[in-house]
């Protein structure tokens, strides 16, 4: 029957490999989950699913899944004889049990009230001895207490005295368009990578030490090796101050990041848009500053330029001269950027508002025209599109 439930997700574009769905069956086999939904829905998705934002998928595969077991448990219901259910759950039962679900008229005279109370009840009930409610002695309900009940929902503390949980399991749907967290930049930021082994000879050659050492008859000789590093060049210019302070946690998840993915990383600042100058000391912006031609003539064409930024800015600002808000800036923003498209191969705008909203500002279509369309949005899908642009 599992079979069907790797279809499912296959069919749902979720990346499972038979090798996967084997460790799934053999912890199955193993019993580290028994007769548990919650426990096999946490644990197949620690196995099949690698990856965060395929969890939305999962879950739909999941429940087409099961939803279509329940229904084929309704059919296999009418076919199973009513007494022999009756003699299954009366087996259950302690002695005391059974006295005290004959206090309410017995099994059937329970759940024949408990759906007569749930279509005569409108709203939320707390507390009281009748209604379906929480925090009371109904014998419907959670959280309060009766000795025979049957209990709906999961407020306030069990009393673990239901003859039936009447519950319904969600699970949260996540989303690859949510921001982002510095984790999960991270790993968008993995697939700008190109490894090669430089620097000092500091990492243990495994390999090389075994066949070295077997050449000399068995006398160790360790062998060392520079260690594998990602050698992709990033130069990063993050918009600052002005609409962009709403998105200042979220760059700062952004840059967290990129100084842990990338080791030759340069960063730099400037407002709304690059003019003949930047800075790196927010504090020290108007007596420290970085002409920009110096970035221009400092880094090679082989660094991967992404500037960061709303581009929600007059327009005049990129278009014409003396168009900035905070001083005169002899050329056009426009000039600039073209500058830094004609000096380095790759360049990208990271936006951190959704993609939706872009049309509503004329600076965001001029800046994108001025980037070869490629802005993204600042999402987990918008980043790793931005990456394997880059990567290119």
């Amino acid at each position: 029957m599992l079979l069907n439930l790797f279809n499912e997700l296959r069919a749902a574009r979720v990346p499972v490999s038979l090798r996967e769905w084997l460790d799934l069956l053999e912890a199955l086999e193993r019993h580290v989950v028994f007769a548990d939904m919650d426990a096999f829905y946490y644990l197949a998705r620690a196995i099949l699913v690698k990856d965060e934002r395929h969890f939305d998928k999962f879950d739909r595969a999941f429940a087409a899944y099961f939803n279509g077991l329940e229904n084929l448990g309704e059919h296999l219901q009418a076919l199973i004889p009513e007494d022999w259910l009756r003699k299954a759950f009366e087996r259950s039962l302690t002695p005391e049990e059974r006295a005290q679900i004959q206090t309410l008229g017995g099994l059937d005279k329970l759940i024949e009230a408990f759906k007569q109370r749930l279509a005569e009840q409108k709203e939320r009930h707390a507390g009281g001895n009748k209604w379906i409610g929480t925090g009371g002695t109904s014998p419907f309900g959670s959280g309060g207490y009766h000795p025979e009940g049957i209990r709906v929902g999961d407020a306030g503390q069990r009393q673990g005295k239901a003859a039936k949980v009447w519950d319904q399991r969600d699970y949260k749907n996540l989303d690859d368009q949510v921001e982002l967290g510095t984790r999960t930049m991270k790993m968008a930021l993995r697939r700008l990578r190109k490894f090669a082994r430089q620097g000092a000879a500091e990492e243990l050659d495994i390999d090389g030490t075994i066949d070295h050492t077997a050449r000399d008859a068995g006398l160790l000789n360790i062998q060392l090796r520079p260690e594998r590093r990602n050698t992709v060049k990033l130069l990063l210019l993050f918009d600052i101050g002005g609409s962009m302070d709403a998105h200042v946690k979220t760059c700062e998840e952004l840059f967290s990041a990129c100084k842990t993915e990338f080791k030759h990383l340069e960063y730099y600042y400037f407002h709304n848009c690059v003019y003949e100058s930047v800075w790196k000391n927010n504090l020290r912006r108007t007596s420290e500053r970085t002409a920009t031609y110096d970035l221009l003539h400092k880094y090679g064409a082989d660094y991967k330029v992404v500037f960061v930024g709303d581009a929600a800015m007059s327009p005049y600002e990129i278009t014409h001269p003396g168009g900035s808000v905070e001083h005169w800036n002899e050329e056009a923003g426009a000039v600039w950027m073209q500058r830094f498209k004609e000096k380095f191969r790759k360049v990208i705008w990271i936006n951190p508002y959704p993609k939706e909203t872009w049309h509503y500002t004329a600076s965001t279509g001029l800046m994108r025209q001025l980037v070869d369309d490629r802005m993204y949005p600042l999402t987990l899908a918008g980043l790793e599109e931005g990456m394997r642009y880059l990567a290119k």
